[in-house]
């Protein structure tokens, strides 16, 4: 019975739900790897944080490189971006609004010029 009342409460409660953070505190530079940006305002509360994608790269707190391959995503900056966000390191929600983004984002075409700005 026990085993019954379970199992109804993993099938009611949502899964994969993860509590809210406080804005600003995701660490940008802590993002690597496959990365698969979500677009779908009804998937937003799924993500790991909310990024907006700045166009001057003054402005943005992390300068990403996108790599081919997912070996050569290894430090803070370099994303492979991924197709299917069930098998993505990290699942990001883009927003268009800056002020409801948790860090701001610039795509270089300079491998070199990844990372965070500090």
């Amino acid at each position: 019975m026990l085993s019954l009342l379970l199992s109804f409460l993993l099938w009611i409660l949502p899964a994969g739900r993860v509590a809210p953070h406080p804005l600003g505190s995701v660490d940008p530079c802590k993002i690597y790897g496959s990365v698969y940006l979500e677009t779908d305002p009804n998937r937003a509360n799924n993500c790991f944080a909310v990024v907006y994608i700045e166009p001057e790269q003054a402005f943005a707190d992390l300068l990403v490189f996108n790599e081919t391959n997912k070996l050569f995503a290894d430090k803070a900056g370099l994303w492979c971006p991924s197709e299917n966000r069930e098998f993505a390191d990290y699942t990001l929600f883009v927003t268009a609004d800056r002020s409801r983004a948790d860090f701001a984002i610039h795509y270089t075409k300079v491998r070199s010029f990844a990372g965070c700005k500090q």
